[in-house]
Formats: C-alpha cells, sequence, structure tokens
C-alpha cells in the first residue's frame, strides 16, 4: 500500500516551508524570507496520529510571473498538485487576501483534489483570530488558523487533512504482480530498458495509467509471474541558476517509490556514477524498498579483463549506504542481461517477504553479544533482552533494551550485520526499532 501524497503550496513568503518543516518534525526546508528560495520541492516522510504520508514542499506560485524562475517553480508546484492526494494551501493572515490567493485557489479547483485551507502566521488569536474568516472568500470551505513558527493549531489542521485521504481500495492487493519503478537521470535508457523486456517477452497485458503525469504502468508477464514496471519521467540535472541549492525534480520520482515493492535504479555507464545517482537511490533506501542498481549502455564502454570489476568498486564506494543493493551491468540497446532484471528482483522480493522465527533472532542476538560485548557509558552496560521481527517490505525488527540511549547506532549496524551473515536479506533494507522493557 503505498503512501499518501500531501503538497504543500501557495504563493511566495506565506511560511509553507516553516510549516512543512513543524509537520515533518525536523528543518529540512530551506527558510529564509526572500522569494523563490523554496527553489524546489523537498520531501519528507510524515505522520499525524496512526497515518503515515509523503509531504511535499514546493515553490511558491507566482501567477503568470515573467521571471523565469518564478514560472519555473510554477509548473513545479503544478506537478505537485497533480501528483498529490491532498493539498494544504497556505495563507498568510498578515498580509490578508491577495489576488494571487484566488488565483491559487481558482488552480487548486480546477484540480479537483481535496483542499485544506491553512490560514498561516496566527501567532495570537487575540490579534489575529478574526482575520481568519476573510479566507472564507477563497470559497475552499474553512480555514483553519494556524502559527507554524509556534506550533500553534496544527493539530487541527492536521486532522482535516487525514479526514481526506482517500480510501484503501479492495482490490488494490488482489494482484500479486510485483511493481518495479525504473528512476535515475534523464536519458540513462529508462523507456529503452521497458521497451527492450517487452520486445523480448512478447506479452502486454495492459497499460494502466499512472499517478504521475508522463508515467506509464507497463504489466509482462516473464516465465508466468506477473511484473509491473513504473516508468517515470527522469530527474533534472542541477541547474546554473540556483548556485548551490539544488533542484532536484524529485516528485515523479517520490511518487514512483511509494507505488513501487522495488526499486531498478539505473546509471548511465559512459557518465559514471554521480552524486546524483547516489541521491536518486537515497530516495529508495529513505523508503525501505528494494534495491537494484543497473548500469545501462554497458555496450557504449571500452573493456578490458578488470573494467567491471574496477566499476563495481567504483559503485559500492559511492553506494556504501546501500550495500545491500544488487548491481547489473546491463544495455538496452543488444538486450544483455536484461532477463537477469527478473531474476533480481525474485530474489530481492522474497527477501523483503521474508519472516525469522523469534528463537532463532534471539540465538544470532544472544551469539553476537556473546562476540562483542556491548557498549557501555559512566558504569551503565547496555543490555539487550529480546528480539522479534514486527513486519516485512522491508523486514523490521524490535530489540528490547535497558536503555535506548546506550543503544548506538554502529551497535545496532553490528546486530544487522549478524542478522544479514545468517540470511542475508539481498536487495532489501533493514529497519530496527528500540524499545525499553514496558514499552509499547
Amino acid at each position: 500500500m503505498r503512501k499518501v501524497i500531501v503538497a504543500v503550496v501557495g504563493r511566495p513568503n506565506v511560511g509553507k516551508s516553516t510549516l512543512f518543516n513543524a509537520i515533518a518534525g525536523k528543518k529540512i526546508s530551506i527558510v529564509e524570507d526572500t522569494p523563490g528560495v523554496t527553489r524546489d520541492r523537498i520531501y519528507a516522510e510524515a505522520s499525524w496520529l496512526s497515518h503515515e504520508f509523503t509531504l511535499i514542499d514546493t515553490g511558491g506560485i507566482e501567477p503568470d510571473s515573467d521571471d523565469f524562475l518564478l514560472r519555473e517553480m510554477r509548473s513545479q508546484a503544478e506537478l505537485a498538485i497533480e501528483t498529490a492526494d491532498v493539498i494544504i494551501f497556505v495563507t498568510d493572515v498578515r498580509t490578508g487576501l491577495v489576488d494571487a490567493d484566488f488565483e491559487v485557489a481558482a488552480m487548486l479547483r480546477k484540480s479537483k483534489k481535496p483542499v485544506v485551507l491553512c490560514v498561516n502566521k496566527v501567532d495570537s488569536l487575540e490579534k489575529f483570530g478574526n482575520d481568519v474568516y476573510e479566507f472564507y472568500n477563497l470559497g475552499l470551505g474553512e480555514p483553519f488558523g494556524v502559527s507554524s513558527a509556534n506550533r500553534m493549531g496544527l493539530g487541527d489542521m492536521l486532522d482535516e487533512v487525514v479526514k481526506a485521504f482517500p480510501a484503501r481500495s479492495e482490490g488494490e492487493n488482489e494482484k500479486d504482480a510485483v511493481k518495479i519503478a525504473l528512476i535515475g537521470k534523464p536519458n540513462v535508457g529508462k523507456s529503452s530498458v521497458i521497451n527492450r523486456l517487452l520486445g523480448e517477452n512478447r506479452v502486454i497485458v495492459s497499460e494502466i495509467a499512472g499517478t504521475t503525469r508522463d508515467a506509464i504502468d507497463t504489466e509482462i508477464i516473464h516465465n508466468g509471474e506477473h511484473y509491473i514496471f513504473i516508468d517515470t519521467a527522469g530527474l533534472r540535472r542541477k541547474s546554473r541558476i540556483t548556485d548551490d541549492i539544488e533542484r532536484y525534480s524529485v516528485i515523479r520520482t517520490v511518487a514512483a517509490v511509494e507505488r513501487a515493492d522495488i526499486c531498478l535504479v539505473l546509471i548511465d555507464a559512459v557518465q559514471g556514477v554521480t552524486e546524483g545517482d547516489a541521491r536518486i537511490a537515497g530516495i529508495a533506501h529513505e523508503s525501505g524498498k528494494g534495491v537494484i542498481i543497473a548500469v545501462n549502455k554497458w555496450d557504449a564502454i571500452e573493456k578490458d579483463d578488470k573494467t567491471m570489476q574496477s566499476f563495481t568498486k567504483k559503485l559500492r564506494e559511492k553506494f556504501a549506504y546501500v550495500s545491500y543493493a544488487e548491481f547489473l551491468f546491463i544495455s538496452a540497446v543488444t538486450g544483455q542481461r536484461l532477463p537477469k532484471i527478473f531474476d533480481l528482483v525474485d530474489i530481492v522480493r522474497q527477501n523483503q517477504m521474508l519472516r525469522i522465527p523469534t528463537g532463532v533472532l534471539n540465538e544470532i542476538m544472544m551469539k553476537a553479544t556473546a562476540m562483542k560485548q556491548p557498549p557501555s557509558d559512566k558504569g551503565k552496560r547496555l543490555k539487550l533482552f529480546y528480539i522479534t521481527q514486527a513486519s516485512v517490505a522491508p523486514p523490521t525488527f524490535v530489540i528490547f533494551v535497558n536503555s535506548k540511549e546506550l543503544m548506538h547506532f554502529s551497535y545496532t549496524r553490528y546486530i544487522e550485520n549478524q542478522i544479514r551473515e545468517a540470511f542475508s536479506f539481498t536487495g532489501t533494507p533493514l529497519r530496527f526499532i528500540i524499545r525499553e522493557r514496558g514499552e509499547e
């Protein structure tokens, strides 16, 4: 089940990034009192009560602007609106209603998406409370007065947001087809890979409209098994006009990753491995999806007996944080190793769904603690009492300890490595939740 996507939109300088940070619970967006400083969408995983969702921040919408940057931000915000399930429309109580607010509201009505109207910067109810009612004139329903900076009024607004979440479709999980999102920079050959796979398999069940613009889901049958490939438009390269602020267009990838089980990260063999490739793979990793890294255009590389070994070394260095990922060298032009994609997808999916008995897990943990003593601080030593697997896709484990503060990241990674040594879990991240005794 993919996560709901919530987009935060509005004209420049109404406090969208501050609201985004308040909901996400951490400072992710760049917050600065300069028009257009949020130069691109920034996304984060967020939750309210028992509802988890993906939050998208956008650049300010400046209707009919002649400024290139603001026009570009407008088009990106429109894409965010098109992709989102629910929209938070942010306005500014201090400036009051302006013409641009009405134009943005008209754009949102055309989208036919659920809209929650947020009136920001209500730092004092006595001073600004009555001014909130002016925003009923936008015709978008009840305005919610909030102060993003002081985190006031967010609860009522988020209650309204989650009310608008789409209901889970009963038929959503009827098919057992594995969903594979092809993600990567522009021109790495995502569509070419799918076309070649289609040409070799000769079975097209259906073409299904995706949830993002320019995305098509293609179902392929291979050896009697169903696979759905989600093709996405490429992420844009860093733009010169933004200086040191990165403007990767991530929304298509975020939406595709949320819908996928496994991500096939395509890299251009001719260009080599770049920081952009690592960031794109990071989207899949952070979402807990299976990861396969495929180096395309391998036919265009001059090779000797050490070329693949050298390239693999570079991949492992650049993708050290996804050390569990599988690597594959392919060519969409010649079809080289393309059938191997299905084999790796099957392996990764099996590992994503693998459950380990609690007794076996605790035996692994006991041996691990015997080989490497848990850390201590100020005379107090970490004790690991119990481990159990809570869920799959990704495999998630709960470890009960005497003190969460003593459970350093490095020791959690050590326990993870011991589990991987026993069961591999190739291609899938593992998640660990640390709990103290008596904690839910």
